[in-house]
């Protein structure tokens, strides 16, 4: 039976057998039964990683250090509200640091630490803890952001909007009548997809 360990664009963890593109951590929020309780974070620092790094095999629970959290792609990862890993990603949260500057007019790349508060901030209701969205213009919304269309997640491409599950993201369409939508990608992220910033994204986004 698959652990509860697979992250959804709505910020839920599920058990599901899917396969991702990337893992993650915020700090270890797993009992000793390797199940988990209510808690969903132990740190501001959501990170999303590489599957493998340096050739080391970690176990995904291990007591009191970590809980390795898997994602479909970092569409996903971002949605969730998950920022690039600065030591197994290095470049990608530089480019991600680096757009974070650029959408903000920062004279410099910004602290991971400055960046997870905001992020938390924009990601978390503090009073029920559960996921912040936002309303926003589907025509407005960068590539790779992620809203809320018939009912479940769904990718925003060019304009169009793919349907997304773990089996893949199922065809694009182009939403009729439809301005606003329910957008499930942090504002910070948001800003940093459109200065630039391209997500992995899972080979069936290229399908469409």
């Amino acid at each position: 039976m698959p652990l509860q360990n697979r992250v959804l664009p709505t910020q839920e963890i599920v058990a599901d057998p899917g396969r991702g593109l990337l893992l993650g951590n915020r700090g270890s929020i797993h009992r000793p039964d390797r199940t988990l309780g209510s808690t969903r974070w132990r740190s501001k620092a959501w990170i999303c990683c590489v599957l493998e790094w340096k050739g080391i095999r970690r176990d995904p629970m291990p007591p009191g250090r970590w809980t390795a959290l898997f994602f479909f792609d970092e569409a996903v990862a971002l949605a969730a509200g998950h920022r690039p890993c600065h030591c197994c990603r290095r470049r990608d949260f530089l480019l991600y640091a680096g757009a974070w500057a650029t959408a903000n007019a920062l004279a410099e790349r910004p602290r991971a630490a400055d960046m997870d508060a905001v992020l938390h901030h924009q990601r978390v209701d503090s009073r029920t803890r559960q996921q912040r969205t936002t309303v926003q213009n589907l025509a407005e919304l960068p590539d790779g952001a992620m809203v809320r269309f018939d009912g479940r997640p769904a990718l925003v491409i060019g304009g169009r909007v793919l349907p997304w599950s773990w089996n893949g993201y199922g065809t694009a369409q182009r939403p009729t009548g439809l301005e606003q939508v329910e957008t499930l990608t942090p504002p910070a992220n948001l800003v940093v997809l459109q200065a630039g910033f391209a997500p992995l994204l899972h080979p069936s986004a290229g399908r469409n």
